[in-house]
């Protein structure tokens, strides 16, 4: 891939960017406010970066339901996929959860990456997220990761690429790959990669939320790093 933009589309998604919950399931989260505030119940000032790279979308959508409700970012077959506040449901309840809100959400995503390589582009997929800076007592070390699949030589070119931009634009913010989290873990992404092959770029965005008062400026500066190596 030779990272030209002409021949790329670009999707923009946000997994978990609200706490929102249905009317009809509102009593599971009675008393739990504060969990539905935490970084348990959305991914914290993840709606500020959203709205940025939204400006490079061609095509975008954002999910604002709380993921303790049903979690976007999950294959159906996930142990998580459901949380503790709603692993309790009924097989209706859940299969209504499933049918009326995660999969429409996937197959809107899913149908514009398929629209695009039927139309011979290839597609970078940004999907954007914050991570708590303290997680089981352990200090997260670093303000921005970029997650994606180590065995994709596009990603980790993309990714790498990216990287060394944004240190050289945003030289106070500390870069990892792969941090927090492996990006060949379970989720949206890995699905995508299975389902697209090598025409389809998945690539997870995740700020620390110690800087979600500045999320603004940092995507609006990781943004300017893309364009940076843009052929």
């Amino acid at each position: 891939m030779s990272f030209s933009d002409k021949d790329i589309k670009w999707v923009i998604t946000c997994e978990h960017a609200g706490n929102k919950i249905p009317h009809d399931y509102r009593y599971l989260f009675e008393g739990h406010q504060d969990v539905l505030n935490s970084h348990r119940g959305l991914d914290i000032g993840v709606k500020d970066a959203f709205n940025e790279f939204k400006k490079l979308a061609d095509f975008w959508l954002i999910n604002h339901q709380t993921r303790l409700l049903i979690e976007f970012n999950r294959s159906l077959n996930h142990p998580k996929l459901f949380s503790e506040f709603s692993n309790n449901l009924s097989e209706s309840d859940k299969n209504h959860l499933i049918y009326h809100y995660y999969l429409p959400y996937r197959r809107r995503i899913e149908k514009a990456i398929s629209d695009y390589i039927d139309h011979k582009y290839e597609v970078v997929h940004l999907s954007i997220h914050s991570f708590t800076p303290v997680l089981n007592e352990e200090e997260r070390n670093a303000d921005i990761g970029l997650l994606y699949d180590s065995g994709r030589k596009n990603e980790k070119g993309f990714c790498q690429l990216w990287k060394d931009r944004i240190q050289e634009l945003l030289p106070g913010k500390k870069v990892k790959l792969n941090y927090p989290y492996l990006g060949k873990a379970d989720g949206l992404t890995t699905f995508l990669r299975k389902k697209f092959g090598d025409k389809y770029l998945g690539i997870e965005v995740e700020l620390n939320q110690k800087d979600a008062a500045s999320f603004h400026e940092i995507s609006n500066g990781m943004l300017r790093a893309i364009n940076g190596f843009l052929g």
